[in-house]
This record gives structure tokens, C-alpha cells and sequence, in this order.
């Protein structure tokens, strides 16, 4: 039971969080009580969140006014693209560096951590280079290859630090009853590893969904585009018309939002079995 002093420590937390949680939802609110308005509405001084009576038919005039739902098919083939890369190649670079042993691995390792430090500036133009010398320009190789070629250093890094909670004893187990280490990967390590692999699937869902630079980069026919880069030129051309621009934007946050609801559960225990032991 809780004393008088530890339930008003308590409560004044609970009333803080709510507080900050208000504060970083507010943008949101904004956003779809914009999208609900009449143009007539969107000037009112004092300004409301809500409209007194809600306009759902801004949604599809902005459906209307630009490819939306091309972009966002480009905008699923390049995340889904990246979750399959990285899925399917941090795990393998992971265990290479926790559970296999050969030479430099502990130096390799450092130096694939280190290059979390180099700015994006410093790689974007020899990066650009080489994916123009290999005429991958306006394409979505770009953004979906290099997911396959490791995943990110700090995908390596999380599922690592999960690896290394898992005894080598297992391993040792299962090397003496004839498993290799393809199976001990595929049969012990991956389905052991769901909650760091729902995290980094998290992480690079909203990374992907929300890339702006990359698309600004490599593509330049306008059918390319995903969402992230159609929706400046939206509010570009149709500027004035906020409460549509709004919708658009709405409509564009929701997969995010979906996405984060079915994978939070694993998001506390992913970050707490991956953290900082090894």
C-alpha cells in the first residue's frame, strides 16, 4: 500500500505525463480538427480545434486533387522493401558479431558502430555518385537496397546486445546434437529474437514511411514519388485549401499510426531485452 506522501508522488507523476502527452498530441488534434473544417472556418480568430460541424468530404476532394493513392503505393513498396531488407539482413550481421568467432570481429564491429557518428552530409554525394554510376537514379533501388546490406549499424547493434543475452550454451547444445550455424540461426536465434525484431521493424517502418531526403535525392519523375515528397508539392499547389492539405496530411499519418498500435506491445520489451547488456 502506498503511503499518503508515495500516492501524491504518484498522481503528480501520472498529471505531468499527461500533461507532456497533451502537449505532443496537440499538433495532431490540430491536424484533424483542421481537416474536418469549411474554408470559412479556417481564418476564425480565436481559432477552434474542432468545427461545429465536421467536413469528412475534405478527405476525398484531397484524394481528388493529386495522385495520392500512386504515392502511396510507392510509398509501400519502398517500406516494405526496407522491412524485408532489414529483417532479413541485421539479424544475420548480428550474430556474425555476437555468437560467431573469428578474427577482428570485436574491431569490425567497432568500426561499423563508428559510422553512426559521420554526419549524412559528409556520404550523401559520394553515395549519390555511386548509385548514379550504377544508373539507379530515379528508381527505388536507392532507397530499398542498402537495407539489404546489413540493415543499419544500429539494428546490428540492438538485435547483437539481444543476442548476447542468449547463452552460448545453447548454441553449444545444438552443435552437438548436428545443427550448423544457418539452422541454430534460423530455428534458436530468430524466433527467440520476435520483440528486438517488432522494435527495429518499428523503427524502420517510420523511417521509411517518413523519408523525405532519400525520395528528394534519386527520384525525379513525379509517378515516383512517394507520400513524404507528393505532399509539399500538394500544399505547394493548393496551398490555400489548408483543411484539404490537412486531410491529405491525416490520411498519410495513418498507416504510421496503425502500425505503432499493433507493434507497441513489443516496444517496452524489445528496448529492455536488447538495452545495454553484453
Amino acid at each position: 500500500m502506498y503511503g499518503k506522501a508515495g500516492l501524491f508522488t504518484k498522481l503528480l507523476v501520472y498529471f505531468l505525463l499527461c500533461i507532456i502527452a497533451l502537449i505532443y498530441l496537440m499538433p495532431f488534434f490540430w491536424m484533424f480538427g483542421t481537416s474536418l473544417k469549411a474554408d470559412t472556418e479556417l481564418l476564425e480568430f480565436p481559432p477552434k480545434f474542432f468545427p461545429a460541424k465536421p467536413h469528412f468530404n475534405n478527405f476525398a476532394k484531397a484524394i481528388s486533387k493529386f495522385p495520392f493513392w500512386r504515392y502511396f503505393l510507392n510509398t509501400v513498396i519502398i517500406t516494405v522493401g526496407n522491412l524485408i531488407g532489414v529483417v532479413i539482413s541485421a539479424p544475420l550481421v548480428a550474430y556474425g558479431f555476437s555468437k560467431v568467432n573469428w578474427k577482428g570481429r570485436d574491431f569490425l564491429f567497432f568500426v561499423m558502430l563508428s559510422t553512426v557518428m559521420i554526419p549524412g552530409a559528409v556520404t550523401m554525394v559520394p553515395t549519390f555518385l555511386i548509385f548514379k554510376n550504377l544508373g539507379w537514379l530515379d528508381t527505388f533501388l536507392p532507397l530499398i537496397v542498402p537495407s539489404f546490406l546489413g540493415g543499419g549499424a544500429m539494428n546490428v547493434f540492438l538485435i547483437k546486445q539481444f543476442f548476447s543475452t542468449i547463452p552460448n550454451e545453447m548454441i553449444e547444445a545444438a552443435k552437438i546434437d548436428g545443427a550448423n550455424e544457418w539452422t541454430i540461426f534460423r530455428k534458436i536465434m530468430v524466433p527467440l529474437s520476435k520483440p528486438v525484431l517488432a522494435l527495429i521493424s518499428l523503427f524502420t517502418f517510420i523511417g521509411s514511411w517518413n523519408n523525405y531526403t532519400g525520395p528528394l535525392i534519386y527520384i525525379t519523375s513525379e509517378e515516383k514519388y512517394p507520400l513524404a515528397l507528393g505532399m509539399p508539392m500538394f500544399m505547394n499547389r493548393y496551398g490555400t485549401y489548408w483543411n484539404q492539405a490537412m486531410a491529405a496530411a491525416t490520411l498519410t499519418f495513418l498507416p504510421t499510426l496503425i502500425f505503432f498500435l499493433f507493434a507497441q506491445k513489443y516496444l517496452i520489451e524489445g528496448i529492455k531485452l536488447s538495452g545495454i547488456k553484453g
